[in-house]
């Protein structure tokens, strides 16, 4: 049986390298496909930054200032939205010159904070009597590089794209940091291979909401965020809308200059980012959930064992394989270990991070059953 099982994991790596969208890459780049200074243009459209933020005093600062110092030479404007926070947000965001700051209405009943935060910017835009041709919805805890505004419109317009996100480069410094955070991004580009989110002619949809720069008309196309106005996952939520309803053609990729300020210096920070929605993803089925328990023993957890059971009963057959299948994996994490400065043998590690990860998954089913799922600054949501 453990033989038979050792196969099916090896077979499901094989398809992975070899089948899966070329998601292992990590090749879809911002910054590698985009030159802004190529093809100058004539007129720039106009954008207009949405910002949500609720109690982010410790980094909006270096956020906003981030937007403000854009070398985009369009017409531009920044919108701050304050999410009733109860710190010193407002105060920061409002102390940049050329910023707006209004305060968010109360949450209504049916809408995540986030989303509604964003509703709200996307009505003052429409008020205005020149609207922005495109909205970039980012968030308050992310620096931008300077060039990145002209790289996302540049991106768009030569592509005839409705929708371009760029998964930024996530803050990697502390040893849990370290452990998980590359995992993260590999394990989100495996469950949306990029190449296929590219792909107009794939059905594969996702974004990152970090980061996400959209026209206004196929807002409206899809019926406005109203439409995802209860989405824990609402950047994945909102890229399928886009793709299913306008052209199909949107775009994600990856970020080298562009961060990510959240820091997360214990592991449960880590635990509670992916507990908040690891169940929301399996849509709250239990089947889905067993199917991914089982998914991450099989493809992950397995082949180590495998490995050490062959080694310790001295059969050389679960070694070989359990020792090879261990080896694709780690060839997959390689792309995604190199992009966060991780050392090259960085993928042996990926059976304790995906065991990790699994019991997360489980905390995330656990926590809605019990009535504390999708918690978020002091906001739970339960579907």
């Amino acid at each position: 049986m453990l033989m038979i099982s050792l196969g099916v994991s090896g077979i499901i790596w094989v398809i992975l390298l070899c089948f899966w969208g070329n998601f292992w890459w990590a090749n879809q780049r911002l910054e590698a496909s985009v030159n802004a200074e190529d093809e100058p243009q004539v007129s720039y459209p106009k954008v207009g930054a949405i910002v949500p933020a609720r109690n982010e005093s410790e980094v909006i600062s270096r956020s906003v200032r981030s937007l403000v110092d854009q070398d985009y030479p369009g017409p531009y404007s920044i919108l701050v939205i304050d999410d009733q926070s109860t710190d010193n947000t407002r105060i920061q965001a409002q102390s940049f010159e050329g910023v707006t700051v209004i305060s968010s209405e109360s949450l209504p009943s049916g809408w995540t904070g986030k989303l509604w935060a964003m509703e709200q910017g996307v009505k003052y835009y429409q008020c205005q009597s020149s609207p922005p041709d495109y909205f970039l919805f980012t968030d308050a805890d992310i620096e931008h590089s300077p060039e990145h505004l002209s790289q996302l419109v540049h991106k768009a317009q030569q592509e005839d794209l409705e929708l371009v996100s760029v998964m930024v480069k996530l803050h990697c410094e502390s040893v849990w940091e370290h452990l998980l955070i590359p995992a993260f991004v590999f394990f989100f580009q495996k469950l949306y291979p990029f190449p296929w989110v590219n792909n107009p002619r794939k059905s594969t949809a996702a974004a990152a909401g970090g980061c996400i720069l959209i026209t206004p008309d196929v807002l409206t196309r899809i019926g406005g965020l109203e439409r995802l106005r209860d989405a824990l996952i609402d950047d994945c939520t909102l890229a399928q809308a886009v793709k299913s309803t306008g052209s199909g053609r949107i775009w994600l990729g990856l970020s080298e200059t562009t961060y990510s300020l959240r820091f997360y210096s214990t592991l449960q920070p880590i635990w509670d980012m992916v507990a908040r929605t690891a169940f929301t993803q399996l849509n709250y089925s239990p089947w889905l959930l067993l199917g991914t328990l089982l998914g991450m023993v099989l493809v992950y957890i397995l082949p180590v064992v495998g490995c050490v059971w062959g080694l310790v009963t001295g059969v050389p057959i679960l070694t070989a394989i359990g020792g090879v299948t261990w080896a694709l994996m780690a060839i997959a994490y390689t792309p995604t270990a190199k992009l966060y400065r991780q050392f090259r043998l960085a993928g042996f590690a990926l059976p304790l991070i995906a065991s990790l990860y699994t019991l997360m998954t489980l905390d995330s089913a656990l926590r809605h059953w019990q009535g504390r799922g999708g918690a978020w600054k002091g906001r739970v949501y339960q579907s």
